[in-house]
């Protein structure tokens, strides 16, 4: 079975964090979403997310964060500390999950 090729990322002049924080500054995203618009891995992504929101802390604003639904029960993961998408719900068996949207809280 062939691999698939990992994303090339675009040819900028910012750096990878600094393109990801202008992308959450724009509105609210999925970890997809972003690796999408960055040519980044989603795994990648949400790497950066981390750091991001420890930067975020430093210079007074936040890392926001709408929690992941179950789209069976409509169940809120708010006490989740991952970022990614978790893989199912235990109580419902529901695999069907909204993934987490981020943004920059001011």
């Amino acid at each position: 079975m062939k691999e698939k090729e990992p994303p090339v990322p675009k040819e900028r002049a910012e750096t990878t964090r600094q393109a990801l924080l202008e992308a959450l500054r724009s509105g609210r995203s999925t970890a997809r979403a972003l690796s999408i618009t960055l040519g980044l891995r989603e795994k990648d992504v949400l790497a950066h997310l981390e750091h991001v929101a420890r930067s975020l802390a430093g210079q007074g604003s936040a890392l926001g964060v709408s929690p992941a639904t179950c789209l069976g029960c409509g169940y809120v993961f708010e006490d989740r500390r991952a970022f990614g998408r978790p893989s199912r719900f235990p109580r419902c068996k529901g695999e069907r999950i909204e993934a987490p949207k981020f943004f920059v809280e001011p």
